[in-house]
């Protein structure tokens, strides 16, 4: 078996055998396979497909090219994973309320990507926050409180490490076979009985369109399955920011006020509602409807925010994490309306793009970022404005850049005199 004999199958469109995808997922994680010949793989991948099994193969075999973890724990081990959004911070809320429930949610996150934020970023806006822990301090965790969000771990998934990294330059990116791969290999290798997966579309997610997300979901659903992890996906709207406010510190406190009852919201909707579908699939609830009640009754008694505040100071944070723990930004600066009316349309992507160039994203690998900076008091396609109201709030390094934000603020959001509001939730596919 070599790398020229199953890059020249694919290519002529045969179907791959899982032992054959196992050679290569082998080969990129020991360096046998040259960079070259991952490359032309994942073009020959992204022109002809996999195939559902293939799929599965290159996910296992990914999967099991590093570190796998496995747990005993006296209940189900579960997790959840969105595509990428602007405001989407609900996995600081859901992994403790899920804890709170009976579930085990050891969360591996990453950092931010293009236009949308990272959990691990947002965590690290907390002073003393580091979210690079041992597995051994990572198993302490999710056994003692039930949940921690952490960093990979070890050397879990170097195969898809590496295949990522000549996606990222060959233009292969948008392969739904490599997306599904990539996001399962790593979240199967963190040991998951079951998983939710919060598959974005609209402005501000990558797959732009519902009929591209759809595909997405049932493909990362199939193969989740077929590799033995109980999974469901929910595709959601992703039209306008989900959270009130986008940048680090901002979402932060977005879910302090979620987590102390002070924020009702289309972020505690989302949050339940994905935290309700994973419990029912994982058994800890007799339905979705007894889910999201379970959700909503562990972040209303303040058991979730008891365990939030826990985990952060297991990861070096303060003892209790408040709002007058996160940084501020200098120069906060008010967009207003240049008319009454409603919300219309709203370019979520540009907006997420502003708290890039603020600062808050990364314009280049290892850039430091300004916690603080982003846009606050954001509202949502539908919402009634007023004349001089408030569109969002920019919080900047300084002056000329607040205005820069300013100005992609206002051509990010138009203001007409009806709107058709998209549903939060558009598809539950199992």
């Amino acid at each position: 078996m070599d790398a020229r004999s199953i890059i020249l199958r694919l290519r002529e469109k045969e179907t791959l055998s899982a032992d054959e995808i196992r050679w290569f997922a082998k080969g990129l994680a020991d360096g046998t396979v040259t960079d070259a010949q991952a490359g032309a793989f994942a073009m020959a991948t992204c022109l002809n497909g996999l195939g559902d099994a293939g799929r599965v193969a290159l996910t296992q075999a990914m999967r099991d090219s590093g570190d796998v973890m496995t747990w005993d724990l006296p209940g189900p081990v579960v997790d959840k994973h969105s595509t990428g959004g602007v405001g989407d911070c609900v996995s600081l809320i859901l992994a403790p309320a899920l804890a709170a429930c009976g579930a085990y949610v050891p969360m591996i996150s990453g950092r931010g990507l293009g236009h949308t934020g990272g959990t691990l970023d947002k965590l690290e806006a907390i002073p003393g926050v580091n979210t690079e822990v041992s597995e051994a301090k990572f198993r302490q965790m999710v056994g003692a409180l039930g949940c921690a969000i952490v960093s990979a771990t070890g050397d879990m998934a170097p195969a898809d490490k590496r295949l990522y990294a000549i996606r990222d330059v060959t233009s292969t990116v948008e392969s739904i076979d490599l997306i599904t791969a990539s996001i399962l290999s790593k979240k199967l290798a963190a040991g998951l009985e079951t998983l939710v997966l919060d598959v974005k579309c609209g402005s501000g997610a990558f797959m732009g369109s519902t009929d591209e997300a759809k595909a997405l979901a049932q493909a990362l659903v199939s193969t989740a399955n077929g590799a033995d992890c109980a999974t469901l996906a929910l595709v959601t709207d992703m039209n306008s920011p989900l959270a009130p406010a986008a940048g680090n510190a901002l979402e932060v406190r977005e879910c302090l006020r979620v987590l102390e009852g002070r924020r009702q919201g289309v972020l505690l909707q989302l949050t339940a509602a994905l935290g309700g579908a994973l419990l029912r699939e994982a058994g800890l609830a007799t339905d979705e409807a007894k889910g999201r009640s379970m959700i909503r009754a562990a972040i209303a008694s303040g058991q979730a925010r008891e365990i939030f505040a826990q985990m952060i100071k297991a990861l070096g944070g303060p003892d209790d994490v408040t709002e007058a723990c996160l940084p501020e930004a200098p120069v906060v600066l008010e967009v207003c309306a240049s008319n009454a009316g409603v919300i219309t349309r709203m370019d979520a992507r540009a907006l997420g793009e502003a708290v890039v160039h603020l600062g808050g994203g990364r314009l280049y690998g290892g850039q430091k970022l300004d916690m603080a900076v982003g846009l606050s008091d954001l509202g949502r396609v539908g919402d009634a404005v007023e004349k001089d109201a408030p569109l969002a709030m920019v919080h900047a390094a300084d002056e000329t850049a607040a205005a820069t934000a300013a100005k992609v603020v206002r051509g990010a959001i138009s203001i007409g005199e009806a709107a058709d509001a998209t549903p939060l939730i558009l598809e539950t596919i199992e």
